[in-house]
């Protein structure tokens, strides 16, 4: 899913490109012939240069394809006032649009004594297709002390729980919770880093860095993307572009407040894999844990990754081809109520630490600090991750490779428009 730098037509100068984009702002009713040759080729010209629109019905970075580098982050709010909370929303959605266009954060016109307007890292790269997809945490929905802290309590969504506590969890409070969440997306790590960066940086004296990771997939193009333990990840996800199923699963619905009308909630966990003890186990026993075929990625008993699951097959002695505590079985949506969320995982690794093993054979040893950034968007997490997670938490074969030690989970609005903000209909609801 990398994006290919061979070939690519040369980026077209600025003036050509704003003359394109001014013949395509004329209004539809009034189009010429060449008019409309105009709005053609800037919508060429903007495909041809990575770009994915800010602006929009929905927040990009969601049903977007997915983009090979991740960076997410969790901001805990210092300010107690309100209109510092709009301020950076007005701020961060203005950077965003400019950022996904692939053009510097602010404008570069500050004098040699101040501080750089941006850091600079990723001039003369292009937008590598980055997607910028801001969330609201709990806190910014609680009240302390008795004082409601934005006059926001109200307006919290049903759906914007606070995650139990789930069988295995060792959550690290510096990888868990946060005030306001950014998830970048794009097909160059340089690009998409530079993007959260400056909008951390913006948010100087109003909210602080609470957690950051960074994560990378790679697949050939049209096919699932492998995690690491081996095997593709993300093949029952509901299909994006089917807009009954993402209405269904995905994009909050009546339910919800009005505000949230368009949004999703996400939950992102930090799931850290025991690499060394995963690498030392029989292909046969790995493709039990998990369901399915390692190399083809088809479920046991199938040939095609895209075979339907059946969760009845049984070998000659009745035992279930697909085990009854194999990850595929225990999250399929016939053991859900039928429930699906939309996965964006992406890989991360971080070297290697000093880690103690909770499960057999109770290693002490420097291993990879490794695993998944397992992000889901869905409609409502009561419904979806969280009764998914527990029956999961409790028996999936899994569990002894793996460990939760990161939680968040934010309601992500609906897209801006262009002369407004991120979450504008929350604050003026």
């Amino acid at each position: 899913m990398s994006s290919e730098r061979d070939g690519k037509p040369q980026r077209p100068a600025r003036r050509s490109f704003l003359k394109a984009g001014g013949a395509a702002a004329v209004s539809a009713g009034a189009l010429s012939a060449s008019a409309i040759q105009a709005r053609e080729a800037a919508a060429a010209t903007t495909a041809a240069r990575n770009i994915e629109p800010f602006y929009g019905e929905h927040q990009g970075g969601i049903v977007t394809p997915q983009q090979s580098h991740a960076y997410v982050a969790a901001l805990d709010l210092t300010t107690d006032k309100r209109e510092d909370v709009i301020a950076l929303l007005k701020t961060w959605t203005d950077m965003a649009a400019r950022l996904t266009r692939g053009e510097p954060a602010v404008d570069l016109k500050e004098p040699d004594d101040k501080p750089a307007a941006d850091s600079g890292e990723a001039l003369g790269l292009d937008a590598s297709n980055l997607t910028l997809t801001f969330g609201f945490g709990p806190g910014m929905f609680t009240q302390s002390d008795g004082k409601d802290r934005y006059g926001l309590a109200k307006h919290r969504p049903p759906q914007l729980v606070d995650l139990p506590r789930f069988n295995g969890d060792q959550l690290l409070p510096a990888k868990t919770g946060g005030d306001l969440f950014i998830q970048g997306c794009a097909n160059d790590a340089q690009v998409v880093f530079h993007a959260v960066r400056q909008l951390a940086r913006a948010a100087y004296g109003r909210a602080q860095m609470r957690w950051g990771q960074a994560g990378f997939l790679s697949a050939p193009k049209g096919q699932t993307p492998r995690n690491l333990m081996g095997f593709k990840d993300g093949t029952s996800n509901p299909p994006m572009q089917d807009a009954a199923q993402m209405k269904k699963f995905v994009w909050a619905n009546e339910e919800s407040p009005v505000w949230m009308h368009g949004g999703t909630y996400t939950v992102v966990r930090r799931i850290r894999i025991t690499l060394e003890h995963w690498d030392q186990m029989e292909r046969g026993f790995q493709e039990s844990v998990i369901g399915r075929h390692k190399y083809s990625g088809a479920p046991l008993g199938g040939k095609h990754e895209t075979d339907p699951i059946d969760l009845d097959a049984a070998d000659k002695d009745g035992n279930s081809i697909i085990p009854d505590n194999s990850h595929v079985r225990l999250s399929n949506q016939a053991l859900n109520n039928g429930a699906q969320i939309l996965r964006r995982a992406y890989s991360y690794n971080e070297g290697t630490d000093f880690y103690i093993e909770r499960w057999p054979p109770w290693r002490q040893e420097t291993e990879y600090d490794a695993g998944l950034i397992f992000i889901a968007h869905q409609s409502d997490p009561r419904t979806g991750f969280i009764p998914i997670n527990d029956r999961l938490s409790k028996f999936d074969m899994m569990n002894q490779f793996t460990t939760h030690v990161g939680s968040a989970i934010f309601a992500c609005p609906p897209g801006a428009k262009p002369g407004s903000y991120i979450g504008a209909q929350l604050f003026e609801a």
